[in-house]
């Protein structure tokens, strides 16, 4: 029979009581940041709308919608009704998309999520979309590339699906579906169980810069020469 002593029992407890309070001041934070959200204003820039009131549609050219640190512009977009509450709005032409922590969407199309006031999320369709973030104190920027993109802004993630390839500025993965996390700038692969796909990464040696990385091999002759140099005398 297994014997707890009070000390250890009093550790325990101490241990769930941190492990709870950090979980507390995590969600604390979330809901918070939901709040501030929440409280932002979305403004609207267009330079020209057009109004259905038979279908009750709205059409905008050349707009920028922002809320907070996020912006969405584009070519067109297209909306039913001017609202921002439970909305779904569809964009085209030059879709660019700024997201929290240094981050950004390109694609040709791409459709966003409003839910009480609130952008939620924002899918993007392109050949490719893209997405990329300029990495915490670091000139590096983290790439990637799919045939879609899922912005998720409360989890601060995208998905990155259908022929998905992401590179952190020295290492690539790919596959058929990759997770990156904006603020944690880490990143997760997934694939479908049985479907045969497989994840797949490249890892450049951290002593390797770019430069050589790119620079193919110089010729060499059959005496181990390069081509153009003299060959050894014997």
């Amino acid at each position: 029979m297994a014997y707890s002593s009070p000390t250890d029992s009093r550790l325990l407890a101490f241990v769930l009581a941190c492990l709870l309070s950090n979980l507390a001041v995590a969600q604390a934070g979330a809901a918070a940041e939901d709040i501030k959200r929440s409280s932002q204003s979305i403004s609207l820039d267009a330079a020209s709308s057009d109004v259905d009131y038979k279908t009750n549609t709205v059409v905008f050219k050349d707009v920028v919608i922002s809320q907070g640190d996020i912006r969405v512009q584009a070519q067109h977009a297209k909306a039913t009704g001017l609202n921002f509450d439970n909305a779904r709005w569809t964009f085209d032409g030059d879709v660019r998309i700024r997201v929290e922590q240094r981050g950004s969407l390109r694609s040709d199309q791409a459709v966003v999520d409003f839910q009480n006031n609130q952008i939620s999320k924002a899918t993007i369709t392109g050949k490719p979309a893209e997405f990329e973030q300029k990495r915490a104190d670091s000139d590096v920027m983290a790439h990637g590339r799919a045939g879609e993109i899922v912005y998720e802004v409360n989890a601060g993630t995208v998905m990155l699906s259908n022929d998905a390839w992401l590179s952190d500025g020295r290492n690539e993965i790919s596959g058929p579906q990759l997770i990156y996390n904006i603020r944690k700038e880490s990143v997760q692969a997934d694939t479908k169980p049985g479907g045969g796909e497989r994840v797949r990464i490249t890892i450049t040696p951290s002593g390797k810069t770019q430069v050589e990385k790119d620079t193919p091999a110089s010729p060499a002759t059959k005496n181990g020469t390069q081509a153009g140099a003299a060959p050894k005398a014997p």
